[in-house]
């Protein structure tokens, strides 16, 4: 039965044995996976995790708060170079460094979100657009950070064991991971959980009821700019090279993307709609190689797209992913998930 009768059956992490069971062997896969899979899947697996990451904070935001962000790839960025400088230029461990350049995201949140107070809909869409293309433009001119030419990353080092390989990075990512999504998944099942729900549906109702908007619409961009700063850090290793180019606005339509595809306002819907776009991405940029089509999309890309080639494509199949499932299945991925399991449930009925 999926109503909820008190609080702490809505605060606790599962609702059945069925569920202990399901994580217990997912949690077994994810570990044995490595071994099976090779370094690639290592790899590819790491950039999932990573943008689920994104992905929750970024839900946080727009699916429990309502209100909406095209400038997460400049958290990113922020978070993505604070801890590649405090590892590299100032020595700093990894694992001071990492929650120090999410902190710095999310101070940079908390500034962005001052003019939510005021700004809503499309003029808060431009606004955090704005702040995205600002922090990819100063980065770029800073030669302190590298400046168009980029920044090598060294390998990582957690208490004098290097992690060199994605295979070894992969635990490292998985472990965060998993603590990111319990802590999002308690937050918003938390008082502060549910004042943001409540300043979506209506900012003035929840006004009346004493909820301190500005406090819990800085406080909503500032922990979703930690989630991405957290992510950005990580990434910085997982690539060992950054460059203002990896933190461009297109990057933050995809963020996006992988939110409203996952499902707004759902913590497993984050990451699905992450792993989907994160694969398609990757999938997408070596479609010449797929057997039989492959040559076929080529002569298309060809023929029909201007110098972009292929990364045309790419955005093409995405951009119509997201037309359909906004058309559709407005709740994402998650609400397909619903109801398949409803229809299950009730079966033959």
């Amino acid at each position: 039965m999926d109503m909820k009768r008190d609080y702490y059956e809505d605060i606790r992490l599962f609702d059945s044995k069925v569920q202990v069971f399901w994580t217990i062997v997912l949690f077994f896969a994810l570990g044995l996976f490595p071994l099976l899979g090779g370094h690639y899947y290592a790899y590819l697996f790491n950039l999932m995790a990573i943008h689920a990451i994104v992905a929750l904070g970024l839900n946080i935001l727009i699916g429990y708060t309502g209100q909406i962000s095209l400038g997460h790839a400049g958290f990113f960025a922020i978070g993505a170079y604070s801890c590649a400088m405090l590892y590299k230029v100032y020595s700093v461990s990894f694992l001071v460094a990492l929650p120090a350049g999410a902190f710095i995201s999310a101070g940079f949140g908390f500034l962005v979100g001052l003019p939510a107070l005021r700004l809503e809909g499309p003029y808060l869409t431009i606004a955090t657009m704005g702040f995205g293309m600002a922090v990819t433009q100063f980065v770029g001119h800073w030669s302190f950070l590298g400046g168009r030419m980029g920044l090598d990353i060294p390998k990582l080092k957690i208490l004098g064991l290097e992690l060199s390989s994605d295979t070894e990075l992969y635990y490292l990512i998985m472990g965060i991971t998993v603590v990111m999504t319990v802590g999002a998944r308690n937050l918003v099942n938390s008082r502060v959980g549910r004042a943001l729900v409540a300043i979506r549906d209506s900012d003035i109702a929840a006004q009346t009821m004493g909820v301190n908007l500005t406090y819990y619409k800085t406080l909503a961009f500032a922990i979703s700019a930690f989630y991405t700063g957290v992510a950005g850090g990580l990434m910085a290793f997982v690539l060992g090279f950054i460059s203002p180019e990896n933190f461009n606005l297109m990057l933050s339509i995809v963020f996006l993307g992988m939110v409203v595809v996952g499902g707004l306002g759902s913590i497993p819907g984050s990451i699905a709609g992450a792993m989907l776009l994160t694969y398609l991405q990757i999938r997408l940029s070596s479609v010449q190689d797929m057997w039989l089509v492959g040559p076929w999309i080529v002569e298309i890309s060809e023929r029909w797209f201007n110098v972009g080639g292929m990364a045309n494509l790419q955005n093409i199949i995405i951009g119509l992913i997201m037309v359909l499932i906004v058309m559709f299945e407005p709740l994402g991925m998650y609400g397909f998930w619903i109801r398949t399991k409803r229809y299950w449930r009730t079966w033959p009925f």
